[in-house]
């Protein structure tokens, strides 16, 4: 793909330091990763939904609604996966310098994928939430019918049947989503994200 010779920057009048003081808290990307049915959706939303309640400014971009639109052209080759990736890579960065928290669910199996947004901003400005769940957990949900048709060889390549998912090595967060309920997971979150100044306390 050629990029063009004549597009330039423009700075915004309005800083990100200034959204940020005028919603009350910082900005950052709350990234979720995890195997399918590990719980990374239903905790993202949870967690926007305490943050609302605080009056924090979020969003949540969710890997199967992004597929509807952003997406829809993607299919789940490695290649595709990665430019998946990508492209939610820099839209949760305008998210961030638009002073709001991006809330993003996403299997997300490839760490060098992961590792590439985290480059995208500043340092801080990526939390990575690995959602814990062993596979036979996941596969025993199975929500959406998806582990029972790769079994059946029905879905080629799905992470954690016949695609690997490669654990974060380092994530800001751990949360056992096998082991702990979803208002624990919540709490754990909020309490990290008000120690790392992100949100104010109380």
């Amino acid at each position: 793909m050629t990029t063009s010779k004549n597009i330039y920057w423009h700075s915004a009048t309005v800083s990100r330091a200034d959204r940020e003081k005028l919603n009350g808290h910082k900005s950052a990307i709350l990234w979720f990763t995890g195997l399918s049915g590990a719980g990374k959706s239903t905790v993202a939303h949870a967690v926007e939904d305490r943050l609302y309640q605080l009056g924090a400014r979020t969003y949540v971009l969710d890997g199967d609604n992004i597929r509807h639109g952003l997406c829809k052209d993607l299919g789940f080759s490695d290649a595709d996966r990665t430019e998946n990736i990508r492209r939610i890579g820099e839209v949760a960065k305008l998210f961030t310098d638009s002073g709001v928290m991006a809330l993003t669910a996403f299997i997300s199996p490839f760490r060098s994928d992961r590792d590439a947004v985290r480059e995208l901003v500043e340092d801080g400005d990526f939390i990575e939430i690995y959602c814990k769940c062993d596979l036979d957990v996941c596969e025993e949900r199975d929500v959406k019918g998806l582990y029972k048709k790769a079994r059946a060889g029905e879905i080629p390549e799905f992470t954690g049947i016949n695609s690997p998912y490669e654990e974060p090595l380092n994530p800001e967060i751990i949360v056992d989503t096998a082991a702990q309920s979803i208002e624990d997971s919540v709490e754990q979150i909020i309490r990290a994200l008000v120690g790392r100044n992100i949100i104010p306390a109380g």
